[in-house]
């Protein structure tokens, strides 16, 4: 990637799909180049936490809102400390932001940090574009010297795809951290970090949990070093099929019977430790208003995703496990997508979408609520 930021509102810029589709619009953010998959968000709000969550790794983001930008940059928003997109597309961006939180705007942060965007494209198109095609791969140009369209679509083809990928390591903590319990600490839970969000031990801390969090090459002997109550397996990017070290990690925790919960890639890698399968989703579900089944209690959540990977399980059996049995307990109502699954014999379950709620609802914040009850019951 090449960036510059100087007069970048005014730049022309042009996004090429790999299926040879071209949008022209300006450049918005960092000038440059950059490439990665492009995949559609539906928030209308939320967007500086996607922009920092690093399940985001190595895609380029569309908004659908059509007005993005409103309410400009803070400090205390951030899931991480950077943004991990690889490039942004917005229809209309704020011209000014208009929040008390904010000190500046979108486009300045996404040019400090280097990151490619396009502005004042049909949006609607390239997502309806998206949705029939697929998630493909994209290249994002601008600047006074851009390449013919030959040259364009040349370099996008060469980007490399997210199938196969395996990209925890590049984004999670290369050292271990303590973010320590609020209040009393009734429990210690060791987090591997695959891509963690910072609200995610937050909303452990807020319930007395003490939370140790884990590099993603942590071994299990480096998990019960800690001497933990719970296992918690994180969010984050790539395909699962490439990520047998974090399932082998989680085939001994469910080994020892520890109370386990993984969300969205950690809900992959408790699927395969289970021995299910896992698929590339068309264009995958990423928002913050996708409706959700919890099939344990027939509720219906409106909920925060980022995923476009899914696990094979069969939606209406029981399986047997060599952990015992299994089934799925969540299933998005749009497209019946596992969104959950639980084991029945030992205390271990995951879902696929983000309850921390940064940025989303908060239907689904009773899921740490139900991994403190199963540390509870395993103590008692």
């Amino acid at each position: 990637m090449t960036t510059s930021t100087r007069g970048a509102h005014r730049t022309p810029a042009v996004l090429v799909l790999e299926d040879g589709r071209i949008f022209r619009g300006r450049a918005y953010g960092a000038v440059g180049a950059t490439f990665g998959e492009a995949v559609f968000s539906t928030g209308m709000t939320g967007y500086q936490e996607t922009l920092t969550d690093p399940s985001y790794h190595r895609q380029v983001v569309v908004m659908t809102a059509p007005h993005i930008g409103n309410t400009g940059i803070n400090d205390e928003d951030m899931e991480s400390k950077k943004i991990w997109v690889s490039g942004y597309v917005v229809r209309d961006p704020a011209r000014v932001p208009s929040n008390w939180r904010s000190t500046r705007t979108l486009d300045e942060e996404l040019a400090a940090q280097g990151v490619v965007g396009i502005s004042g494209i049909d949006t609607r198109a390239l997502t309806r574009h998206l949705r029939e095609r697929g998630a493909m791969r994209v290249g994002i140009f601008s600047g006074n010297a851009l390449p013919d369209e030959g040259t364009m679509l040349a370099e996008v083809r060469q980007a490399p795809e997210m199938s196969g990928a395996d990209l925890s390591a590049e984004v999670a903590t290369t050292e271990a951290y303590v973010v320590p319990a609020i209040g009393e600490k009734k429990f210690t839970v060791a987090a591997v970090d695959l891509g963690i969000k910072g609200m995610t031990p937050h909303r452990m801390a807020e319930r007395g949990i003490e939370v140790h969090v884990l590099p993603a090459t942590a071994t299990v002997e480096d998990v019960y070093a800690v001497n933990p109550d719970g296992v918690f397996f994180s969010n984050g990017p790539g395909d699962p099929s490439t990520a047998d070290h974090p399932v082998s990690v989680m085939r001994g925790v469910l080994e020892r019977g520890t109370p386990l919960f993984g969300i969205c890639f950690g809900n992959q890698i408790l699927g395969r430790a289970l021995g299910f399968g896992t698929f590339k989703l068309k264009y995958g579900h990423r928002g913050i208003n996708q409706p959700v089944q919890d099939r344990t209690t027939g509720k219906v959540e409106v909920t925060a995703h980022n995923h476009g990977f899914a696990v094979d399980a069969p939606l209406d059996q029981v399986s047997d496990t060599p952990y015992g049995r299994a089934e799925v307990s969540h299933v998005c109502l749009n497209d019946n997508v596992v969104e959950g699954l639980q084991l029945l014999d030992r205390p271990a379950f995951s879902v696929q979408y983000h309850p921390e709620a940064a940025a989303g609802p908060h239907d689904a914040a009773y899921l740490f609520d139900r991994f403190v009850s199963l540390m509870e019951g395993q103590r008692a």
